[in-house]
């Protein structure tokens, strides 16, 4: 009969388990061309994809006359802040971004300092107060952006909140950017997009993405 071995199991490596790498996502064009930014693993966090950014940004530098100077940008939901870093390395003057989650806001100004980006101000708060409390500020200086990046989390109404909240603070000129979950169509917007004017819409996979002006305005 063998006696009871007094040597005790092999120990298993307490690091053993790598976490996969983060996710990242690349500015496409500018002075930052081909800088990565990480896309943290958060609930409602959707990078705009590159296909749909390149895309998007050619719309733009046309509409723009390639004039990236002068342009105000806004960018709610910020997120990864693919699209304000991507105005920002074009050349934007002044790119604001406003985002909810703390740790989201924590890697954009992570973000920012790696890029020396001065042009850029990031902001923590909800998209709704920000613009409810920015449109009281503003009194009379109404139209201070003259860009504004709308992306945020699908299926909780967030458009139908903000979009009348945009338009004040938008310029007579100004374009606005809004990716959804669903198609807009020129002949029939919802009643809360009255007084926009559909200028380019397009689709990539599931993102329905679309660029958008004030009505009676040339843009």
């Amino acid at each position: 009969m063998k006696k009871p071995s007094n040597k005790k199991p092999p120990k298993t490596p307490v690091h053993t388990f790598k976490p996969p790498l983060a996710r990242q996502v690349r500015i496409i064009g500018g002075a930052w061309k081909r800088t990565p930014l990480a896309v943290l693993d958060s609930e409602g966090l959707r990078p705009t994809p590159d296909r749909v950014r390149e895309t998007l940004f050619n719309w733009l530098t046309h509409l723009l006359d390639g004039n990236w100077s002068t342009v105000r940008c806004l960018d709610l939901f910020a997120g990864t802040g693919a699209l304000g870093f991507e105005a920002a390395s074009r050349g934007a003057l002044e790119v604001t971004m406003i985002e909810h989650n703390t740790p989201a806001a924590r890697q954009l100004e992570t973000t920012k300092t790696k890029l020396d980006a001065s042009q850029v101000r990031i902001l923590r708060g909800d998209a709704v107060t920000w613009l409810s409390k920015a449109r009281i500020e503003a009194g009379a200086d109404t139209g201070r952006f003259d860009l504004i990046f709308l992306d945020p989390p699908y299926q909780q109404g967030w458009l139908e909140k903000v979009l009348p909240q945009c338009e004040g603070l938008l310029a007579e000129h100004g374009l606005l950017y809004l990716e959804s979950e669903f198609a807009l169509q020129e002949d029939a917007l919802p009643s809360w997009l009255n007084g926009w004017q559909l200028l380019r819409a397009d689709k990539a996979g599931s993102v329905f993405y679309h660029l958008l002006k004030k009505q009676g305005h040339s843009g």
